[in-house]
């Protein structure tokens, strides 16, 4: 599918999105530095845009994170770092694609459930579970100090969305299930086969864990047998046919015939 699409639409695709993302979101930070009120007049508020304040459809996507620039300047480093390995592995359409997903969905919610503004935190939430599922064992270095996998970061991230659906407002939980939708979009069917994978070993372990030993000796006139009594010596006697005796029926047994 994604190679029908490529072939006709390629060049409509955006290269390097992730970095035209970043930038916007460096410009809009030093302008709020200066003191430009660029939440305030940028933020995606349904009521507003759909008023006239057209532009508020696109520049929620630049506004950036309200924090200290130390940690603004290691969360677009980590954007951008997912976001350029996602688009080296799919292709620039397929990622334009994904991140157009995310926007669309996010757009959706906030105009469902109308009040506080829409963030595009959960789209960026979305590029992380994207890098974190194609890439679990990637080791993360915290602030540049301390390693960590990415996947134990994801792990947290399901579990904060996981808290959020269950105790946020209306407005968050639509925004948390649009991030989700977007990433189960994509790997909905890779998720459904690991699953059944997962399933078939799971079967396969508890039928080895529930299946009796076969034993391989037995002896032909008390019964016991190796998994019964594993220090228990058998002799095999050819008269008998190859019938195996333990040690205390293998002197003195009477022969007989070994049945077919």
């Amino acid at each position: 599918m994604w190679e029908r699409l490529e072939r006709r639409f390629q060049r409509w695709a955006v290269p390097d999105l992730t970095r035209l993302l970043v930038a916007g979101q460096v410009l809009l930070y030093i302008a709020g530095q200066m003191g430009a009120p660029i939440h305030e007049r940028g933020a995606f508020i349904p009521e507003l845009a759909l008023a006239g304040q057209w532009w508020r459809f696109l520049s929620f996507i630049f506004i950036p994170p309200l924090a200290n620039p130390l940690f603004a300047f290691f969360a677009w480093y980590l954007f951008y770092l997912m976001g350029s390995a996602l688009e080296g592995r799919w292709g620039a359409l397929r990622y334009d694609l994904f991140l157009l997903a995310g926007y669309a969905l996010t757009v959706a919610a906030a105009l469902l459930v109308p009040g506080l503004p829409a963030t595009n935190v959960f789209i960026g939430g979305s590029v992380f579970l994207a890098f974190a599922f194609l890439y679990p064992d990637f080791e993360l270095l915290i602030l540049f100090i301390l390693p960590v996998k990415v996947k134990w970061l994801a792990l947290l991230t399901w579990l904060s969305y996981g808290f959020q659906l269950l105790f946020g407002g209306w407005q968050t939980r639509l925004l948390v299930l649009a991030s989700v939708g977007n990433f189960l979009l994509f790997f909905g069917r890779d998720i459904l086969r690991l699953m059944k994978s997962g399933h078939r070993r799971m079967a396969d372990m508890a039928r080895e864990a529930s299946g009796v030993q076969e034993p391989f000796h037995r002896c032909a006139v008390c019964g016991v047998t190796d998994v019964s009594h594993p220090t228990m010596d058998f002799r095999y006697c050819p008269e008998c046919g190859g019938l195996g005796y333990c040690r205390d029926h293998i002197a003195g047994h009477r022969h007989v015939k070994k049945k077919d």
